[in-house]
């Protein structure tokens, strides 16, 4: 018996953290069979007639900082994010009405924007030159805008935000940018089968417990989250509430009740034609242990590190999105 078989022997098995025997990346079992393309394809299918009620996601909350504008673009449309004078989020155009100043440069004085060209103020009420502000929501961790006239379905009052954990919770923000649609950044989360062989660092001992139906449509899968030579074993399920978000919810094992929620936002196209989409995902993490709220006085650094986990496993994710897209554009 070797030393490592003898500490996995004798690990307590009430630990959070369990020891993983060491398997060969090869040596796994192929999951080619279980990846059916008709199953993806018909959890996607379902997924895209979801309503959205045309709202996208497009920061993280604490981007939009009071005192300062915040520009970006969704669906090709230019827009500047700032906080009124109740810290409320507000969204507009970004371009001045004026002559087309960039909003993100402005000034955020007692909660309105002041253009740096000529000192117009804008403070998303007044209907100034045909400029008013957009509908918009903060959940307090991500920030929305509703889009009707891009959109295109019937608007919704609020976005549609799954249900997230209460009481003590940790969350980090991710936003990546690939060139692709937002159907492959969804498709590639409706294909759980790909995590221990396309993540070995981050999964293992993936096994897909149910596959979505119609009546309910969820996968259902048993992993462990790799910590170096230990791992997490959870049970998890992936749903899709709306047409551009999946969701994965801890439902047994520790962090219970923890959610991961990936928002493909469409950005518009780049300078080659070709679509960008963000990714941006919101990971809210809890724990009943008593030890996590002693965890959370480190938020900050805790925080950098779940997003620096998030933005390796999403390069990766994203080279498969962007493949997909690449297969079907090139055959149209």
């Amino acid at each position: 018996m070797t030393i490592g078989d003898y500490m996995r022997r004798r690990w307590p098995k009430d630990w959070p953290l369990q020891a993983i025997p060491p398997v060969a990346w090869a040596d796994q079992r192929p999951t080619y069979r279980d990846a059916q393309p008709a199953i993806i394809n018909a959890a996607l299918d379902r997924s895209q007639r979801r309503p959205t009620g045309n709202w996208y996601a497009f920061a993280a909350s604490r981007d939009v900082r009071a005192g300062r504008p915040f520009g970006t673009r969704v669906a090709g449309v230019e827009l500047v994010a700032w906080r009124d004078q109740h810290a409320q989020l507000r969204v507009g155009p970004r371009s001045c009405p004026h002559l087309g100043a960039d909003l993100a440069t402005a000034v955020v004085q007692r909660g309105t924007l002041v253009c740096r060209w000529h000192g117009l103020c804008l403070d998303g009420d007044a209907d100034e030159f045909g400029w008013k502000s957009l509908p918009s929501h903060d959940d307090g961790v991500l920030a929305w805008v509703r889009l009707d006239s891009v959109g295109g379905e019937a608007p919704l009052d609020q976005p549609v935000i799954p249900a997230r954990p209460a009481g003590d919770t940790l969350d980090a923000v991710t936003r990546l940018v690939g060139a692709c649609e937002p159907a492959d950044i969804i498709a590639n989360r409706l294909d759980p089968w790909h995590g221990a062989w396309y993540h070995p660092y981050s999964f293992t001992r993936l096994e897909v417990l149910t596959n979505p139906t119609a009546d309910e449509d969820r996968f259902l899968v048993a992993v462990t989250f790799r910590v170096g030579r230990v791992g997490v074993p959870t049970v998890a399920e992936f749903t899709s509430p709306e047409a551009r978000t999946i969701v994965m919810r801890i439902v047994d094992g520790e962090g219970a009740g923890s959610v991961v929620e990936t928002h493909a936002t469409p950005i518009g196209l780049g300078p080659d034609g070709h679509p960008r989409t963000a990714v941006i995902e919101a990971v809210i993490a809890h724990s009943e242990r008593t030890g996590f709220r002693r965890v959370r006085h480190a938020a900050p650094l805790i925080s950098g590190l779940m997003r620096v986990a998030a933005s390796r496993l999403w390069r990766d994710d994203l080279a498969y999105a962007e493949r997909r897209y690449h297969l079907r554009a090139s055959t149209k």
